[in-house]
């Protein structure tokens, strides 16, 4: 009597799924997909990319408040004592990191200030809501793209403001210390 090697059979099997996943995917293929060289990983990594990319690509767009259960609603900026804010400032920064999402650039600010972004600019935001998220989410307190000032003032280094400088032409703002020391917790890039 002939018993298979169940290792054949789990490659046989991760082939027949990667077809599967690649037939999924073929409506939605673009550069990202194409990139990735297949010859370079084992077929059970590349059926894990693939199944990220199938998961992303039909993942629903909701506002961050709605990735919890029940959603994450905050009472108003205004209507809260400065220890009141404080404290629910922690907890929901807490929060927010259970979801995959990490809060960067933030000693500038305030917790008055970084609970109004929280308030008015995260939670209310649409991004991709992951079943499995396995990255995380980095939100950029510091408004890096639409104003570097900040940035260039409180967190770059000499070499990125040097950069900065060169490819821009503009003058650099002094550089300082944050005001707000904080530890947050952080996610890998």
């Amino acid at each position: 009597m002939f018993i298979p090697d169940s290792s054949q059979h789990d490659e046989v099997d991760s082939l027949l799924r990667n077809a599967r996943l690649r037939d999924e995917l073929e409506p939605l293929f673009d550069e990202s997909i194409g990139s990735v060289d297949y010859r370079s990983m084992p077929t059970h990594r590349e059926n894990e990319f693939l199944e990220s990319m199938l998961e992303w690509e039909r993942a629903p767009m909701v506002p961050i408040s709605q990735w919890f259960d029940p959603e994450l609603l905050l009472p108003h900026p205004d209507h809260l004592s400065q220890d009141d804010l404080s404290g629910l400032l922690c907890s929901v920064v807490e929060q927010l990191y259970q979801q995959y999402i990490v809060l960067d650039f933030t000693n500038h600010l305030d917790d008055r200030q970084l609970y109004t972004l929280i308030y008015r600019d995260i939670l209310p935001s649409y991004e991709k809501k992951l079943a499995k998220r396995r990255s995380f989410l980095h939100w950029d307190c510091a408004n890096i793209e639409g104003d570097p000032s900040i940035w260039l003032r409180y967190y770059a280094s000499d070499e990125e403001r040097d950069v900065w400088a060169g490819e821009t032409g503009e003058p650099l703002p002094p550089r300082e210390v944050p005001p707000h020391a904080r530890q947050l917790p952080r996610g890998p890039m």
